[in-house]
């Protein structure tokens, strides 16, 4: 660190976004980048401390975020990327749509604004490909060794990049039509351009990975013939079984959807399909509600939006964090606070503590939704729900979607057929990446739950490297 005043000098700088009036009628994304000169001031804020909690605690992958700030701040962009993709497989993603925990990590955080890490984080990654820096890297030997990845979304991939860059040949199974899991139909196009995806699938493809798509592991083929044509299998298969909402009136009313089946459908019109207008979920010109207060719901909120919803609300169970970051909370955890996405600056009614009681069906569809206020209170260390009376309030809707989260990974034919053990919450049972039969790992959602892509992308990492030593040890079919 050159300039040991940089965080004294200059105030933290958030990158912009697109006007509210412009990027609402369409899918492109919506974060501006800051100039060059205003993102090498805000990488010299990163100061001398010590100890760089962002990059040991708040980093999944462990970026080295103090040494790229630095070279960023003297213009070392090619070195800068070198760092960045030491760690990180897809920077380019991660500085897309990961919430940052190594901001609040900063130590800067502590009294004062982080440095704007994941914005330098997505200028360092762009850079690299503007300057075609990131190439293909075949390995230079192989090994002869095979390995079957199931699921194509962040941990398959970054595992199977991993893998192949070690030598051993690897195929990526995926039973959606296209390869990208996640990337692919989960996240909208406003938070992450398919072009993004699609550029890093072809460095993929140029270092050796087989991809296919359109691929049902457990079904369109068995698990006994993964372990007949490969030496190791890894499954990546997400946690996609959705939370439902078990009400009255939920399972009557054909307008009620889960929110990941209602963004597969637009990201799939986003890329040119022509959907059946008999099954095309479209908010236009309809009353939306959407249950759930977390980043599904709020790409829910987006997505509706942008097809032109005449009102969007939504809906949280627990209630409204505190708009400021407490001070006697405890650095560098995750801090309870408000947050606000670009889709809410867009127009939503965000509704706290409402608990959804029913839904009122005329036919088959819902008209609407009961809520009641609900009170958080504490019995011992157990936070209780309580419902407040007279606070019921109805609200008339069109349509329903449901973000209340995942449960696990669908536990269909192929768990079985490997005879894999589960936890008690549904995830396959696993320690270092492996389960409970020697040749087969497990990364990613499927064995920790829903979580970030950032976690994702350094379980795949841990993953491939459990997989080539069990390669490495193990004797050859």
């Amino acid at each position: 660190m050159a300039k040991p005043t940089g965080f004294l000098e200059h105030r933290r700088e958030e990158a912009g976004h697109r006007p509210v009036e412009q990027r609402v009628r369409d899918f492109a994304e919506v974060e501006l980048p800051l100039a060059e000169e205003a993102l090498q001031r805000q990488a010299t804020r990163c100061m001398d401390c010590g100890i760089p909690y962002c990059h040991g605690w708040g980093c999944p992958v462990q970026n080295r975020i103090p040494e790229f700030n630095d070279l960023v701040r003297q213009g070392r962009w090619r070195e800068a990327s070198e760092n960045l993709h030491a760690t990180n497989n897809f920077p380019e993603l991660t500085g897309r749509v990961c919430p940052a925990p190594c901001e609040p990590a900063c130590t800067l955080a502590i009294n004062d604004e982080p440095v704007t890490i994941k914005h330098i984080e997505y200028q360092i990654a762009e850079r690299a490909w503007a300057e075609g820096w990131v190439v293909p890297r075949p390995a230079e030997r192989k090994t002869g060794r095979r390995v079957a990845v199931v699921g194509s979304g962040p941990a398959g991939l970054a595992a199977a990049q991993q893998l192949v860059r070690a030598g051993h040949e690897v195929v990526v199974f995926e039973r959606d039509d296209r390869i990208g899991g996640l990337l692919r139909y989960g996240i909208p196009d406003f938070k992450l351009a398919k072009p993004v995806l699609e550029r890093r699938l072809r460095q993929l493809a140029a270092e050796g990975v087989e991809f296919q798509a359109g691929v049902n592991v457990g079904v369109d083929i068995s698990a006994r013939y993964l372990r007949r044509m490969f030496d190791a299998t890894l499954l990546a298969t997400g946690a996609t079984v959705p939370r439902d909402l078990d009400v009255y009136g939920r399972h009557r009313a054909a307008n009620v959807h889960f929110a990941m089946d209602y963004l597969v459908q637009q990201n799939r019109v986003n890329a040119g399909e022509v959907l059946d207008p008999n099954r095309h979920v479209d908010a236009r010109d309809q009353v939306v509600a959407v249950i759930g207060g977390g980043d599904t719901g709020s790409d829910c909120v987006g997505t509706a939006t942008r097809q032109g919803a005449k009102e969007v609300h939504q809906l949280e169970l627990l209630d409204e964090p505190p708009a400021r970051i407490d001070p006697t909370g405890v650095w560098p955890l995750w801090p309870r606070i408000l947050r606000t996405s670009t889709s809410h600056e867009e127009g939503c009614r965000r509704q706290w503590s409402r608990n959804t009681k029913g839904l009122t069906v005329v036919g088959a569809r819902a008209t609407e939704l009961h809520t009641v206020q609900v009170e958080w209170q504490l019995d011992g260390d157990r936070p209780v729900m309580k419902e407040l009376a007279g606070t019921e309030e109805t609200i008339k809707v069109d349509l329903v979607l449901l973000a209340c989260g995942f449960l696990h990974m669908e536990h269909g034919s192929l768990v079985r057929e490997l005879g894999l053990a589960l936890t008690p919450a549904g995830h396959i049972a696993g320690r270092g990446h492996r389960t409970s039969e020697p040749d087969v790992f497990c990364a990613g959602d499927c064995t920790r739950g829903a979580s970030l892509v950032v976690h994702a992308i350094n379980t795949g990492r841990e993953a491939a490297a459990a997989i080539d030593g069990y390669l490495c040890d193990a004797p050859g079919k």
